[in-house]
């Protein structure tokens, strides 16, 4: 397409890759998983997606500078000689609305030209002060209530400790944009969600996924509104484990270190509004 360009620094054989997508989302769950997934398994850089319309920046990461939107390549072993390839890719800045059809198809000609599996896009379902998805009862078109408390009597509320782990209260639900996605979330044991609405580039790609019939899956994590959720992004993580074969990558260090991940991704999101402050934020140690 003429606005977006594709330019790949090395080409590779992606057949039967997956393909994660790191553009921001609420609570930027997409590109702190993404990032933390290229930096534990050390991916290669090996191409960008390029527009005039995209921010002028440059993303300096140890000591080299790096196009606002890239996406690397890696392999993961798995213990029986078998082996998967991932696809990760990767941007802090928020796309102008304007592109995001033009970037999520671009994203779809490209995995589908390079035949790989699917493509899955994370995504923060906000919520909505303190509460969670994971103590609100949700009922499916089968009448089955998903993500809803036990409700034999009053007490039972009680049984989670307060100061229990915001991480251990979060939830991720699926979507897929085809029937052998459905099936492949519904083997990962990812309930999914039943109804409303999702917007920017993981409702789109969805969309088009359908009318492609490519298989595209959208993971929808618990997450904080209008601020970085890194404890999100590790529960992403943990439902990939589920997906993607051989995948293993240890989150302890991003629950660890939530704090201090979420503040530098904020500042990447302060650098990149018009009029913003222009302070170079810390660079990240993840990606």
């Amino acid at each position: 397409m003429d606005d977006i360009r594709i330019h790949e620094y090395r080409r590779l054989d992606l057949r039967d890759a997956y393909v994660i997508d790191g553009f921001p989302s609420v609570g930027l769950v997409s590109t702190i998983s993404a990032s933390y997934i290229v930096a534990a398994l050390d991916m290669e850089l090996i191409g960008i997606m390029d527009s005039v319309f995209f921010p002028t920046v440059s993303v300096v990461r140890n000591g080299e500078p790096h196009h606002p939107v890239r996406f690397y390549a890696g392999d993961i072993e798995g213990p029986d000689g078998g082996w998967t390839r991932i696809v990760v890719f990767l941007s802090e800045f928020q796309p102008p609305s304007n592109l995001i059809k033009i970037i999520c198809n671009t994203m779809l000609d490209w995995a589908q030209e390079q035949k790989c599996t699917c493509l899955i896009s994370p995504e923060g379902l906000v919520v909505e002060g303190e509460e969670t998805l994971s103590n609100v009862s949700i009922r499916t078109k089968d009448g089955d209530l998903v993500g809803a408390p036990e409700d034999d009597d009053d007490e039972g509320t009680e049984e989670v400790p307060k100061d229990s782990p915001p991480a251990q209260e979060k939830q991720v639900f699926g979507l897929s944009s085809t029937s052998k996605g459905k099936d492949r979330l519904k083997k990962a044991e990812i309930p999914v969600f039943p109804e409303g609405i999702i917007s920017g580039i993981p409702g789109v790609l969805l969309n088009e996924g359908k009318k492609r019939g490519y298989e595209v899956n959208c993971l929808l994590a618990e997450a904080k509104d209008n601020i970085p959720d890194a404890r999100a992004a590790a529960k992403v993580i943990e439902s990939l484990k589920r997906i993607i074969p051989y995948f293993e990558v240890d989150i302890t260090p991003l629950y660890a270190e939530a704090d201090l991940l979420e503040a530098k991704m904020q500042g990447y999101q302060k650098v990149s509004k018009p009029g913003g402050k222009r302070t170079p934020p810390t660079p990240s140690m993840y990606g």
